[in-house]
């Protein structure tokens, strides 16, 4: 056991063994994406409590318990992986049937979202057995809260996509025409073919979230154009797991609520007859706003100034 986490298994008896946890139910345990201590004292509960663990990769799931000192024998450690989740599943249902607490964690983040999860929650529902969700770390809603997004209408989770050739601009093609966030997820060594491909969203923002909850953990915004020459400038840029997050498209009410200094900005310069380019190019240099906020919010300026 990691000698910090003998308190936090006290800590978890304490404030989870009260609970109920019933018999012959699937618990769905999200586990750390990175640091070991982003782990749920009901997590750290049920993990000891279960009587078989699923898993994508049983080597990978067993150092995790051994830090947490959680010991469990050969049998209770279930391999359930992408290649072999629809049979594997059968053995869950069948300790299911006798009763058994079955946990499944995959190798980080929570279970069923990219990572394999959704077909043995499938399968265990289908033969009437109930799955019961334990939240916790996931890269996708933690490079979300960081990326500071603030226009509503929710956001598109796209995962991976399609990995070259028509089908993958076809795939940026459709991201360019959704006017919600999108999060995706890409590997280091496809990164650079992401930023190149993503260069069609031009202005529009994009966040880099970088071995999230990591020691090297980096989180860059820019616009879409520029993330390219971005990730080249320093080689460490295209190491780790990525989760890219695409900004939503401006709306008509976001260029109505520029700050005032913005929109006075914008009103000396096209005053002073700059043009309408030069004016947003200067403008979103100064406030770091959206091209296209300013640009649409100009136009509507020149409208009042001809007049």
């Amino acid at each position: 056991m990691t000698p910090s986490f003998a308190l936090a298994l006290q800590a978890a008896d304490a404030a989870a063994a009260a609970q109920h946890y019933p018999q012959a139910t699937l618990y769905v345990v999200a586990t750390p994406i990175g640091n070991l201590a982003d782990i749920s004292l009901r997590a750290l509960y049920v993990l000891q409590l279960a009587d078989a663990i699923a898993c994508e990769d049983t080597r990978h799931t067993r150092q995790m318990l051994q830090a947490y000192g959680i010991d469990k024998p050969g049998n209770a450690l279930l391999a359930v992986h992408q290649h072999n989740e629809r049979s594997a599943s059968a053995q869950i249902i069948e300790r299911l049937s006798q009763g058994q607490r079955v946990v499944y964690v995959s190798d980080a983040g929570t279970p069923g979202i990219s990572d394999p999860g959704a077909i043995v929650v499938e399968e265990a529902t289908r033969a009437g057995f109930r799955a019961s969700p334990l939240p916790g770390a996931s890269s996708v809603t933690a490079a979300m809260s960081a990326a500071g997004i603030t226009q509503e209408g929710g956001y598109v989770f796209a995962g991976f996509l399609p990995a070259k050739g028509k089908v993958r601009q076809e795939a940026a093609q459709q991201l360019a025409a959704e006017p919600r966030a999108v999060v995706l997820l890409e590997s280091p060594h496809r990164i650079l073919d992401l930023a190149h491909t993503l260069q069609i969203l031009q202005e529009r923002p994009i966040t880099f979230a970088r071995e999230i909850t990591k020691q090297f953990e980096q989180i860059h915004t820019l616009a879409a154009h520029a993330a390219e020459a971005w990730l080249t400038e320093d080689p460490i840029r295209q190491k780790g797991e990525f989760v890219v997050v695409i900004h939503p498209q401006p709306s008509t009410k976001d260029t109505t609520e520029l700050p005032p200094e913005a929109l006075r900005l914008l009103q000396l310069l096209l005053e002073e007859g700059v043009s309408l380019k030069s004016a947003v190019r200067v403008a979103a240099a100064h406030t770091n706003l959206s091209r296209n906020a300013l640009y649409d919010a100009g136009l509507l300026l020149q409208k009042e100034i001809s007049h």
